[in-house]
């Protein structure tokens, strides 16, 4: 073997040893792809039986034709990571994005800490869904101060709970937040205040004695965080798997709920896919991997496709067959969808 083809040799070596080594290497990125669409208006199994994705006891329910699908978009774990290759390739294809990974995952959060963000989000959107689609469906919601949280250190520990409604203070009514505030600040340090609470449906009393707040000494404080919350007749049970999260499934959630309330043929027999934020007041707020929702819906057979008017410059590619329509609330969403219904009316729906 001569010197040059020795050299040759070495070099070809190292070039595929690095190349191979440059490809097992994890890069600070993440891919989205299109993932499975789940049909809420249908049934999913539980422990081996069969119930329905979405429950309503408390409330009259109508069957509903047609199917309501929630789209999802498949991303790369927290736990997890891209290489190179799989980088490019998901660069590449279609349907797919590659997002620097701090623009995905909260910057230094372990990979439970952001399961449990995911589910916190997913709670609060199926919590916004059902009071926006209660609401338009005519069935009264009653707003109320919410404890948020408790603070470990403070009085409320073991006694007040996240999730609480409070419904009067020292006897007293109250309707917002700063009701409660105001009425724990008319105590001095070391009173009782007395809270009337609705927990988990139940009615309790508990009672707390004040503390000095910690940032402000002379002030009195049981260490709680207030939200607002709502109190309503009907319960609604959500069957999904466990490993979806996130807060974008507010709009066919809504959509869902508000079908099988109604006796409105709604659907009209389609499928109808969707994504969108809600808000309890019904506003659709955008989001983010609309492309690869979209394809998700088109596999599963939907012809109308619902999103926030935010993400319509994100939908840059059409599907034949799927009608793009922006909405920027609930109500929106059920025009379009009563309008689609008629021929005569269709030209006038808004489409991306």
């Amino acid at each position: 073997m001569t010197k040059q083809t020795w050299t040759a040799a070495v070099a070809a070596l190292l070039f595929v040893t690095l190349a191979a080594v440059i490809a097992m290497v994890p890069v600070p990125f993440v891919s989205w792809s299109p993932g499975s669409t789940y049909d809420l208006l249908g049934t999913v199994e539980v422990e081996g039986s069969e119930v329905a994705a979405i429950q309503i006891d408390g409330a009259e329910t109508h069957p509903v034709a047609g199917e309501v699908r929630m789209a999802t978009v498949s991303v790369t774990r927290p736990d997890s990571a891209l290489t190179l290759p799989e980088a490019l390739l998901s660069y590449w294809m279609p349907a797919r994005e590659v997002l620097p990974r701090d623009a995905v995952y909260r910057p230094g959060a372990k990979a439970d800490e952001l399961q449990d963000d995911s589910v916190r989000l997913m709670d609060d959107s199926q919590t916004s869904a059902v009071v926006a689609a209660l609401r338009v469906a005519g069935i009264e919601v009653e707003e109320l101060p919410m404890v948020s949280w408790v603070s470990i250190a403070g009085p409320a520990h073991d006694q007040l709970m996240p999730g609480d409604l409070i419904v009067a203070v020292d006897n007293q009514p109250v309707e917002r937040r700063s009701d409660v505030q105001r009425a724990i600040a008319e105590h001095s340090i070391g009173d009782a205040v007395k809270f009337d609470l609705v927990r988990d449906r139940v009615r309790l009393s508990r009672t707390v004695t004040t503390r000095a707040s910690s940032t402000e000494p002379s002030t009195p404080a049981v260490g709680i965080g207030l939200d607002t919350g709502f109190r309503y007749e009907p319960r609604v049970t959500f069957h999904l798997e466990p490993a979806i999260g996130g807060p974008s499934a507010g709009l066919p959630f809504a959509i869902a709920i508000y079908s099988m309330l109604t006796s409105d043929d709604v659907l009209d027999g389609r499928v109808v896919a969707g994504t969108g934020t809600l808000a309890a007041g019904g506003q659709v707020g955008q989001i983010g991997a609309v492309q690869e929702k979209i394809a998700a819906a088109v596999q599963d057979g939907a012809t109308v496709f619902l999103l926030p008017s935010a993400n319509c410059e994100d939908a840059k590619v059409s599907h034949e067959g799927l009608r793009l329509v922006p909405v920027d609330n609930l109500g929106d969403a059920l025009a379009a969808l009563e309008a689609l219904k008629d021929p005569a009316q269709e030209a006038a729906v808004p489409k991306c």
